[in-house]
């Protein structure tokens, strides 16, 4: 039987409402985060990634760790390291972390460089060996620290673990969580890093934790609150009726934490030696802690971008590595927490293009020049104090890519007990 004119027309009202209100729920729903929102957001990402990094997953090609050279285009085939001013050169070692660079898609190393850009020593950083879980090709060497005896520890980002391994990459310690990014020692036996959203301190000799400053939990509500609109800024209210705030995915991104140490503290007098200086990315935060109270000292929201790596100077200052994301030109900037007195020190040129738009890490020498760390062209470089290239290293994979560099680090020639390390030195020691 036919249907009437207006049982189309109710049909027709019918559909045109449920596709109206669907529209407007899926409107409010992105907005506000309800279901599916987040569901079909993650599934979209999830399918970007494995589009795009299938090879890597099965082992295939690294793609996860390879990045082009320069923004140019323009990839010198004999591209590696070279040594422009010998001269103005900082003596001691590089150490420079990432994936290894022999055409095995699953072994991370950290590689130690003479003054002469030779390599000297490689730890091989087995990361199944902590985790037999997770694809060693899925996760990124991230923090790295190195000690007088040879040995190293690590972290992963994606990853599920942080390890000390010794100089031929067997493992001294390993623990299991969700440790990422930076790891600094503290000069007094421990590590400072982060698991989640919340810093961790560690025995550098067992792993074993002895101290946790949590955002959420310690520093978010301490004063009676009043630190709240600081961190809250990536924030949703689900419902009215709901008094509380649930944060979205990853809404701080911390990347680094420093422990102010008692020879530096004279110089800053509206800190504590102990507190701890740190980064949150998304915010564009930098700020330091009490770590006993949770009370904020300092902080300050830009005029970095993305910024990464801050570091207390002897001077007074902080340095923080403004990845400026989305500029093109990455910059290196120092400001005096007292005054907030503040001085852009690098920020490359035409002549020495420098721009990673996340990570990177920068660390001061003490003749004056930078050892900068451009992750995301995968080419380290120490520039003296007036701007110009001491020395450059591409760390190649092919052609046409390089490795992500997660971070170098310089350490004088006299750093090591034995000398630079190799599994001999182990052997004789056991």
């Amino acid at each position: 039987m036919k249907k009437s004119l207006s049982d189309r027309l109710f049909f027709g009202g019918f559909l045109i409402s449920i596709t109206f209100i669907a529209m407007v729920y899926g409107i409010v729903s992105s907005w506000w985060g309800w279901f599916p929102a987040p569901q079909i957001g993650l599934a979209h990402r999830t399918y970007l990634d494995v589009s795009t990094n299938w090879k890597n997953d099965l082992g295939l090609e690294p793609t996860r760790h390879l990045v082009p050279p320069n923004d140019t285009g323009d990839v010198s085939p004999d591209r590696g390291y070279a040594l422009s001013d010998g001269a103005q050169q900082q003596p001691g070692y590089i150490l420079i972390a990432g994936l290894s660079d022999d055409q095995d898609t699953s072994e991370h190393v950290v590689h130690l460089f003479d003054a002469s850009g030779a390599e000297v020593h490689r730890w091989p950083i087995k990361y199944d060996n902590f985790d037999p879980v997770t694809p060693p090709q899925n996760v990124m060497l991230h923090g790295m620290e190195v000690f007088e005896d040879g040995s190293v520890v690590t972290t992963f980002d994606t990853g599920q673990a942080i390890a000390r391994v010794d100089a031929c990459g067997e493992t001294m310690w390993s623990v299991n969580g969700i440790f990422h990014h930076s790891i600094t020692r503290t000069g007094d036996g421990a590590l400072w890093t982060w698991e989640g959203d919340d810093m961790v301190r560690l025995d550098e000799d067992t792993g074993e934790q002895t101290a946790r400053v949590s955002i959420v939990r310690d520093i978010v509500p301490a004063n009676d609150g009043e630190q709240r609109a600081i961190f809250e800024i990536r924030t949703i209210e689900p419902n009215e009726a709901d008094e509380g705030l649930t944060y979205l995915y990853d809404p701080f991104h911390p990347n680094d934490v420093e422990m102010l140490r008692p020879e530096m503290a004279d110089a800053f007098p509206m800190f504590e030696a102990g507190d701890l200086l740190f980064s949150l990315r998304e915010l564009n935060l930098v700020a330091v802690v009490d770590p006993q109270t949770g009370i904020l000292r300092w902080w300050q929201h830009g005029p970095w971008l993305k910024q990464h790596d801050p570091d207390f100077h002897a001077d007074g200052t902080i340095t923080v590595f403004d990845n400026a994301t989305g500029s093109d030109r990455s910059l290196i900037r120092r400001i005096d927490p007292q005054t907030g007195e503040m001085s852009v020190e690098f920020s490359g040129s035409e002549d020495v293009p420098f721009y990673t738009w996340r990570r990177g890490k920068h660390q001061y020498l003490p003749n004056g020049n930078i050892l900068l760390t451009n992750a995301e062209h995968g080419r380290v470089l120490e520039v003296g104090p007036e701007g110009r290239i001491v020395w450059t290293r591409d760390m190649v994979w092919d052609d046409t890519s390089n490795l992500i560099i997660t971070e170098a680090r310089h350490i004088p020639e006299d750093f090591f007990d034995r000398g630079p390390p190799n599994c001999l030195d182990v052997s004789d020691a056991q």
